[in-house]
């Protein structure tokens, strides 16, 4: 989406033990990193056929979105019963982020429930940035080639790309949207770390993301 020409962006600070091989690491070689972001949904994988219910042990918040945001999750699934549980709350993560942009608040409960430490430090100011610059978003992002790692019962590390070419800026006052021909860095690439609280919540707790990641260019 249009996001990147957001004027600052700043990449999550990221372990080696999170970067997955199978999404090319965390080779932020363009220079052009971002924190994590995300785009439109109108729907969490545990509401689609395209992902896995997550649990229900745990009081979690009701995330909406506006109808002109959507997030499309294509194949958020593995079969794979512990590793869908990490990819739903992953997901779930980055609706919470795309919340928190289009409503304009920094403390949104999404926001705070399914992000902790480093990333929901970074993840405030991202949302914050977007506040600064005077702009929100439109349109539907695609989150696609999913990959997840279990480092043990309480850790776990997901990677996956963004195809923004079909969400655009849009200003917060006079709604005017930027459609700007999309480009390489309207994809990106994210490396995340999740760990588990005492309720079943995999939290994402730190990551990385690179625009226009060769991994993820179509």
């Amino acid at each position: 989406m249009k996001r990147r020409s957001l004027p600052v962006a700043t990449a999550l600070a990221a372990t080696a033990t999170l970067l997955l091989t199978a999404c090319g690491g965390g080779d932020d070689k363009s220079g052009n990193s971002d924190e994590i972001a995300g785009a439109d949904t109108s729907a969490l994988p545990s509401a689609t056929s395209s992902g896995a219910a997550a649990p229900e042990s745990a009081d979690r918040p009701d995330i909406t979105l506006p109808n002109d945001v959507k997030d499309v999750f294509e194949k958020w699934e593995t079969g794979d019963a512990a590793k869908d549980t990490v990819l739903s709350d992953a997901a779930r993560a980055q609706t919470a982020m795309n919340e928190a942009i289009v409503q304009g608040k920094t403390d949104t409960e999404g926001l705070a429930f399914y992000y902790d430490g480093k990333a929901l430090t970074t993840s405030v100011k991202w949302v914050q940035k977007w506040l600064d610059a005077g702009i929100t978003y439109t349109g539907t992002t695609r989150y696609f080639g999913p990959k997840v790692e279990l480092f043990n019962a309480k850790s776990a590390g997901v990677s996956f790309c963004a195809d923004e070419t079909k969400a655009y800026n849009k200003d917060r006052k006079t709604g005017k949207i930027d459609k700007s021909p999309a480009t390489s860095d309207s994809y990106v690439l994210y490396n995340t770390r999740l760990e588990k609280d005492d309720h079943g919540v995999w939290r994402t707790t730190d990551g990385t993301s690179v625009r226009g990641s060769e991994t993820c260019v179509q």
